[in-house]
């Protein structure tokens, strides 16, 4: 099969499953957007004939705080990702964690030109922006997340198949009629490319992190996350009598927010930018608690992949996220402390970083059991058997080639369709 998978987050195990899909004989493009900045996968690997790697936004920065701009933006980037189908003229299409402006722009240009596609749907945009607006925004906020949900559905509705990572998805999905090309694979992380590290490594040594005891946050920092959090865990560790540096390896508005409430409350922090993707198992391996954070309102619909990576760091977990999150039954699963995502949590929190902290032992033992928990549950194979076969079903035996002219601006002009069986 010819197959472009298009995460616009370009994290990890998507790339995996990508290189996975190549391995098995497939002619696979992966196509991510360069200008979402967050932890990215190894989308460096070049190319080897039947792997290609692709990027759309490049040279363009995201602005997350100007939202109409944003939409504009995201629009846009879906006519670059309907260039990149016209170029590769692929038999499936898969999606992933793709802004609804440009997954709708795209959904229509593969309606036009019938070739399948397939959701991997990461996360429920619409509930998540919903309930956001709803507690701190504006009625015209409110107004643009029910189009986004009214974008979602209809995208949801125009693809021939749908992977969900939770069964909680399920239930918006019977809601918008789209449940029975519904089928659940949870998110894994990759095992070979995440692994323990020493907690004396050379990424420990070069940031003077090496001799003192941290806490550590390694993601994305956004609307479903309280960052001030950290700050809060980090002082009521420190108050209890056990010193701690708290570590925030992050880009975006978040870090303002961090280091004035450090400074507020006088903690100790090292804050540094996303750091190169083969370097993470020494980043995660330098935090003696990896923290995860998500706030109560993304409830069962949001997964943070975080959570999956510092389960193949092998160290222990802290969660400050909603108990009906599949993060957190992962988290709880090997032995990790999940409290509710609120500042009345955090006494109990730092009680538990704090005898952590003081026993190696023990820390050591919960760190084993988080690698051993990951080689058990994140067997790629299994996965790459499940989506091999749903982009199978999804592509047919019968399939569309699409020739098109060559592109204007941003004009996409079909020239000539024709149907032809596939083999």
């Amino acid at each position: 099969m010819r197959i472009l998978v298009h995460d616009y987050s370009g994290h990890p195990f998507q790339v995996q499953l990508s290189r996975e899909l190549s391995k098995r004989g497939h002619d696979v493009t992966h196509s991510y957007c360069e200008a979402y900045i967050s932890g990215k996968g190894d989308l460096a690997g070049g190319e080897d004939g039947s792997l290609t790697f692709r990027s759309i936004g490049q040279g363009e920065h995201i602005e997350k705080m100007r939202f109409v701009s944003r939409l504009v933006q995201e629009a846009r980037f879906g006519f670059q990702l309907a260039r990149q189908v016209r170029e590769v003229r692929p038999q499936v299409v898969m999606a992933s964690n793709v802004p609804i402006p440009t997954l709708m722009v795209l959904a229509a240009y593969l309606m036009v030109v019938r070739i399948p596609w397939v959701l991997w749907h990461q996360d429920v945009q619409a509930i998540a922006l919903r309930s956001f607006a709803g507690n701190q925004l504006s009625k015209a906020f409110r107004l643009v997340a029910a189009a986004i949900e009214v974008g979602e559905r209809w995208c949801s509705r125009r693809a021939r198949g749908i992977v969900v990572i939770a069964h909680s998805f399920l239930d918006v999905h019977r809601t918008w009629g789209t449940a029975t090309k519904a089928t659940v694979i949870p998110n894994w992380a990759p095992l070979d490319e995440i692994y323990p590290a020493e907690r004396k490594n050379d990424w420990a040594v070069e940031h003077g992190l090496d001799d003192t005891k941290t806490i550590l946050y390694s993601g994305t920092l956004g609307l479903k996350h309280n960052p001030a959090l950290l700050v809060g865990l980090a002082r009521k560790v420190i108050d209890g009598g056990t010193p701690v540096r708290l570590v925030v390896v992050n880009e975006g508005p978040a870090v303002e927010i961090v280091e004035q409430e450090a400074a507020r409350l006088d903690v100790p922090i090292t804050l540094l930018p996303f750091q190169p993707y083969e370097r993470l198992p020494e980043v995660l391996g330098t935090g003696d608690i990896l923290v995860v954070l998500l706030e109560q309102d993304a409830g069962a619909f949001s997964v943070p992949s975080k959570t999956l990576s510092y389960l193949c760091a092998g160290r222990p977990v802290l969660g400050l996220m909603p108990s009906e999150n599949l993060a957190a039954q992962l988290v709880h699963e090997v032995d990790g402390c999940v409290l509710p995502p609120h500042e009345d949590s955090l006494d109990q929190a730092s009680e538990w970083v704090r005898n952590l902290l003081a026993d190696d032992l023990r820390r050591d033992d919960l760190g084993r059991m988080a690698r051993e928990f990951a080689e058990e549950e994140f067997a790629l194979h299994t996965s790459a058997d499940r989506f091999e076969a749903i982009l199978s079903a999804c592509a047919g035996e019968d399939h569309v080639v699409v020739r098109l002219n060559a592109l204007h601006g941003s004009d996409l002009r079909v020239a000539e369709t024709e149907t032809a069986r596939a083999g």
